[in-house]
């Protein structure tokens, strides 16, 4: 079974240890951007919005906090959220979660489909 798959970027484009911003493609208006986080080989994605008061994580357009490649800071309230599971480990939503893309590297491109592949 084939699955259908979108390339959101490719995996150079975003910092190792860093964050990029995507905007959906083919979505409906008004959808929040993807977060594309990268370590080393291995990518995850979240909608761009803050379980706290779904709002952007960046203040600016593609300027994200992340700490030691492990961890993603809201520019409002200073959650922070976990590269891996995209769980609040620390601030005001503490416990939640962004909402995961499903992602997976495949020729240095980083796609989103059906299936989590890293």
């Amino acid at each position: 079974m084939m699955m259908t798959a979108t390339v959101l970027c490719p995996l150079d484009d975003i910092p190792d240890g860093g964050a990029k911003q995507v905007e959906p493609a083919g979505e409906a208006e008004g959808e929040a951007a993807i977060v594309v986080l990268r370590r080393g080989e291995q990518a995850w994605a979240y909608r761009n919005v803050c379980p706290h008061f779904s709002i952007p994580l960046n203040y600016e357009p593609d300027t994200f906090w992340t700490y030691e490649g492990e961890h993603l800071m809201c520019a409002h309230h200073s959650a922070m959220f976990r590269f891996e599971d995209g769980v609040c480990v620390d601030g005001p939503c503490l416990g939640t979660a962004l909402t995961r893309v499903p992602v997976h590297v495949e020729g240095r491109q980083v796609t989103a489909g059906d299936e989590d592949g890293v």
